[in-house]
């Protein structure tokens, strides 16, 4: 590579391609980074990907890079490397795989969700797939041990088979439709305890936050659980539409003959309703809230405030974060 060609000027591939200030920006930008299609792409490939954003980063590009080329290396890279440590993540933990392994797991709660022991596997299933995924993308600045990942999952898959098999006991003499709901409530449940477990550093010891020009202020603990709220929220949003609208689709089709003929294809069937779902709502979901998350001066913990105003006035009303995802 000793001819290098400089990159165009103005043109910065880290900024996103979307205004990420307006809903309709960030569900641009995450149907991009959580495009499934991503998720068959060749390691060779993924760390060409890198190469060249690291390069754009440094100011040089292999001569007669066009600017697509840059995006949608910086699409890969976005989809296979982690943001903070820029390491490459495993493939089940990426946001990309969200909808192919979400659709598998959520369309098998909601078919075996009968007996007792389909219930407790596949919710087994789903918690060490989220545990997985939360643990993929952690905020690489508030490390997490493996013993805390351990008490997590253990809590979390406890929480969601508590809830599912007790719901589904309760719901025998219920009517059919509410217990076709149990799923959803057992992963609800779960998700309120299983990210704020993963993520307990950050609750624990804070995270950084900066002001709009990204210099250090501090540490809060408010600002980590305004961030830990909005992604609890964003996870039960992305599972909601399809675990809540699918079983009454289901409902009314079962009620045909031609189902009833059917029956070894109702699970493919809802897999693949869960993927039309989850297509959608994986990124929606992501960009409910900004990913640079800020927090009111008067939200935050009174120390915190009172070395900001010392040393900066008021001149920093707000304070910014990365909420993770």
């Amino acid at each position: 590579h000793s001819k290098m060609a400089t990159v165009p000027l103005g043109f910065n591939i880290d900024a996103p391609q979307w205004d990420q200030s307006t809903f309709v920006g960030r569900l641009k930008h995450f149907l991009n980074i959580t495009d499934p299609r991503t998720v068959l792409v060749p390691e060779e490939e993924l760390d060409r990907a890198k190469a060249l954003v690291e390069g754009c980063r440094a100011g040089l590009v292999p001569p007669g890079s066009s600017q697509e080329q840059l995006l949608y290396a910086k699409k890969l890279y976005d989809s296979a490397f982690h943001p903070d440590s820029g390491e490459k993540m495993n493939l089940i933990g990426r946001m990309s795989f969200q909808v192919p392994g979400g659709m598998a797991i959520t369309g098998f709660m909601l078919q075996f969700y009968r007996t007792v022991p389909a219930v407790v596997f596949w919710q087994w299933v789903n918690q060490s797939f989220n545990a997985f995924v939360n643990y993929t993308n952690r905020n690489a600045a508030s490390p997490i041990s493996l013993r805390q990942i351990g008490v997590a999952y253990v809590t979390a898959t406890g929480a969601a088979l508590a809830t599912a098999v007790g719901l589904n006991l309760y719901t025998k003499r219920a009517p059919p439709l509410l217990a076709r709901w149990v799923p959803f409530a057992a992963v609800a449940a779960a998700n309120c305890i299983n990210i704020p477990m993963m993520r307990q550093q950050e609750i624990i010891n804070g995270i950084t936050v900066t002001d709009g020009d990204n210099n250090e202020l501090g540490r809060s603990r408010r600002a980590a659980v305004k961030g830990i709220t909005q992604v609890v929220v964003s996870r039960i949003t992305m599972a909601a539409p399809g675990m809540i609208i699918l079983p009454i689709i289901m409902e009314r089709l079962e009620k045909f003959t031609f189902m009833q003929r059917i029956r070894v294809l109702h699970g493919p069937l809802q897999v693949l309703l869960c993927g039309g779902f989850l297509l959608f709502m994986v990124p929606a979901a992501c960009a409910l809230f900004p990913q640079r998350c800020s927090l009111a001066l008067a939200d935050l913990e009174l120390e915190l405030r009172d070395s900001i105003v010392a040393k900066h006035g008021d001149k920093v009303p707000y304070v910014y974060f990365n909420k993770g995802l």
